[in-house]
């Protein structure tokens, strides 16, 4: 799987939604935000149902050919608190690449200026 950048999971997240037609039209922002949401929520609902990816057993030394790669992560990892915080990710890059921002140095940016900040940021939580 390697280690990619930001900026690289970004333009692969695009491209493979713009290869499944989720850019044929024009983008519409709040949509794309609410669409994350929606995902957000999801993961809240795998948390509440202790919904968690097994990552041991997908990666397991099965062979490929007994147990391919969709249906070892259907069965270990699809819906689960992870996998949903996964699509929430995979939006935002996908949002951003296609907005043209630099995520990556937005989230460095902004760690930097929270390191920097007081205990919870001065609030209460």
């Amino acid at each position: 799987m390697g280690n990619l950048t930001l900026k690289e999971l970004g333009r692969r997240a695009f491209e493979t939604a713009k290869a499944k037609g989720f850019h044929d039209e024009p983008i519409d922002i709040p949509r794309a935000l609410m669409l994350t949401v929606s995902e957000l929520a999801e993961a809240l609902e795998a948390d509440r149902k202790n919904k968690r990816a097994d990552l041991s057993a997908f990666f397991d030394k099965e062979p490929c050919e007994i147990f391919p790669f969709r249906e070892k992560f259907e069965v270990h990892v699809k819906d689960t608190f992870e996998d949903e915080l996964a699509d929430a990710t995979i939006r935002l890059l996908d949002l951003s690449t296609a907005l043209g921002i630099n995520l990556e140095m937005h989230v460095l940016l902004k760690m930097q200026y929270n390191e920097g900040r007081g205990y919870k940021h001065g609030k209460r939580y």
